[in-house]
């Protein structure tokens, strides 16, 4: 495939767009899209508060080339993946499905007549990058668990509100149309694949959370594609490629640093060692995931960096963010629109800690729509702080405890419980839908 002129899967018919190919190191970096991120404010207070005091002074004045390259990367999805769902629209998904569930179970070899495509894909699969280290990764493992339930609450906070309110992932997650119409299966999905990567030999080849890894970078990519479609070159030219590689990069950055840079805001201690393997960790997590290996970090620095770097450019409110927000609201209000008494004793707390975490001006634009929008929460806010101080507190003290590295891995043991809880509340409201197994095909028709 050529370095320049390979298409992004899902490009419309006639000639591609001038930016419409897979990176190669050493091209010229493309442009930011035309795209307004506008409201840069709404992510300032994250920012501010736990990421741009861990950047070096250095880095702030002058960013490092990972910079510039993620930028480029906007106009790029996954490329081996892309190119898988081209071969299985060739082949008739059913029988590509059915050859990427074999090569999973028994590898590739054992698929016969497969689509080079798969081939490739299973050929990066099969051999990690020279940095993915099994020792690193695992201690990355038990560090990242170890950071404190409220680091992950304020990871799990960010990451709610760049889904409904920023500019990227609220398009390509409204256009989905999952949150309103299938949202027990989609949270179901969601929450058990954050705690099977926190599980043990998780990224090992023939591990069950690896294989729905995989699964769930396809279906990013069957999503990419018929977005591709269905928005035309014209969306393209202006937004770069729908659930880019950028996109889904930064996902990764925040699930992998910020629960510490939470703790580290409240006065608990993470060495750089510390931070290092946690991003090892979810550096190998985000190869897995379909993230170009070209700029994904592996040291904290470099996480740290394109983090507090893009943050502000999330951006939003959409009209995603709307349709979604008051899908939500809808079930927390009574016949005329107003919250009920357990929609108001819900919704004052919940949007306090996302104000906390991430900002009460990126919250007032997740609710501008519903019914909650004059809702007080002021008071919310500070009960919450100090509930989060407590908790980061009490975390402190176990640090000075002897025997770390036994606690690290008891602590472990399991997996994130964090996650595991939310898995069990979610699997609860699936299992009232019927919903009772996750197999990850649910956009095998989109593509």
């Amino acid at each position: 495939m050529s370095a320049s002129t390979s298409k992004s899967a899902g490009n419309a018919d006639g000639a591609p767009h001038a930016f419409d190919y897979y990176y190669r190191p050493g091209m010229a970096l493309r442009p930011w899209p035309q795209r307004s991120t506008g409201n840069r404010e709404l992510w300032d207070s994250a920012r501010r508060d736990f990421v741009e005091p861990m950047v070096a002074a250095a880095r702030l004045s002058s960013p490092g080339p990972l910079v510039g390259v993620v930028a480029d990367h906007q106009w790029q999805g996954d490329e081996l993946m892309d190119d898988v769902v081209l071969a299985f629209r060739r082949i008739g998904m059913a029988e590509g499905r059915r050859m990427l569930e074999q090569a999973l179970d028994h590898g590739i070899e054992t698929v016969p007549d497969a689509p080079a495509e798969l081939v490739r894909l299973f050929a990066a699969l099969d051999n990690p990058p020279a940095w993915h280290d099994l020792q690193r990764w695992e201690r990355g493992r038990q560090v990242w668990i170890n950071a404190s339930f409220a680091g992950k609450a304020g990871m799990a906070v960010m990451d709610a509100l760049a889904t409904f309110v920023g500019n990227d992932v609220s398009t390509a997650t409204g256009a989905t149309r999952r949150f309103i119409n299938d949202y027990q299966r989609r949270m179901f999905e969601s929450y058990t694949w954050f705690w099977n990567v926190t599980r043990e030999s998780a990224m090992d080849r023939h591990s069950p959370f690896f294989k729905d890894t995989v699964k769930v970078r396809l279906m990013h990519s069957q999503v990419r594609a018929g977005l591709r479609r269905a928005w035309g070159e014209e969306s393209f030219e202006r937004n770069g490629c729908p659930i880019s590689c950028t996109a889904m990069l930064m996902g990764a950055i925040s699930f992998g640093i910020l629960p510490m840079l939470v703790d580290l805001a409240h006065g608990r201690k993470h060495s750089h060692a510390d931070l290092d393997d946690a991003m090892i960790y979810w550096a190998h997590i985000s190869y897995v995931f379909g993230v170009a290996e070209e700029v994904i970090p592996t040291t904290a620095a470099d996480g740290i960096e394109l983090l507090n770097y893009y943050l502000p450019y999330t951006g939003g409110p959409t009209e995603a963010t709307v349709e979604m927000s008051e899908a939500a609201a809808a079930n927390l209000s009574d016949e005329d629109g107003n919250l009920t008494l357990k929609g108001r004793a819900v919704t004052g707390p919940l949007l306090a800690m996302m104000a906390y975490f991430g900002g009460e001006p990126a919250v007032r634009a997740l609710v501008a729509t519903t019914p909650a929008r004059d809702i007080p929460i002021a008071g919310w806010v500070r009960l919450i702080g100090l509930l989060v101080i407590a908790n980061v507190w009490v975390n402190r003290l176990f640090d000075k405890l002897p025997f770390r590295s036994a606690r690290l891995r008891r602590r472990a043991a399991k997996g994130d419980r964090f996650w595991r809880l939310n898995v069990l509340t979610s699997r609860a409201a699936a299992k009232r839908k019927g919903i009772l197994t996750t197999p990850y095909d649910h956009h095998d028709t989109t593509s």
